[in-house]
């Protein structure tokens, strides 16, 4: 693969309630445990930053499925949520993203949707790792 960019991003002091920068500056975030994990919340958490960039890189690819079919898809939208739970050794993760093409047919919806899944790097990436449902609303 030739990289054409790459992002970078620390951590740093008490993980998860620490703070988090990238290499720019663009992102200087403090962190929290949410207070459903028993954490102060009140800032953001890796689950935020993972659904933000999931939702943004699942909503190009969808953007990128469409106009290979010359599909209008200016006023969509791509909701991700991550899930955060205990598995057997530590925690484990599972997402959700769900589509919104208003004004296209359901099963046009639907299979830019599977194909936006195919394309997405944050799809690839989690491919076999994680439990990731994708679906279509109109």
């Amino acid at each position: 693969m030739d990289i054409k960019y790459v992002a970078s991003a620390t951590s740093s002091g008490d993980a998860r309630n620490g703070h988090v920068k990238s290499d720019d500056g663009i992102i200087d975030q403090d962190m929290a445990m949410p207070k459903e994990l028993g954490g102060p919340g009140g800032a953001t958490n890796p689950e935020q930053l993972f659904a933000a960039g999931f939702a943004a890189c699942f909503h190009q690819a969808l953007k990128l499925a469409a106009g290979n079919e010359d599909v209008d898809v200016n006023s969509s939208s791509v909701e991700a949520e991550v899930g955060l739970g205990p598995d057997a050794e530590s925690f484990g993760i599972e997402v959700a993203i769900v589509a919104h093409l208003p004004g296209a047919e359901q099963d046009t919806a639907d299979r830019l949707v599977a194909r936006a899944h195919e394309l997405c790097p944050y799809s690839k990436a989690t491919r076999g790792n994680i439990k990731v449902d994708v679906s279509a609303t109109v």
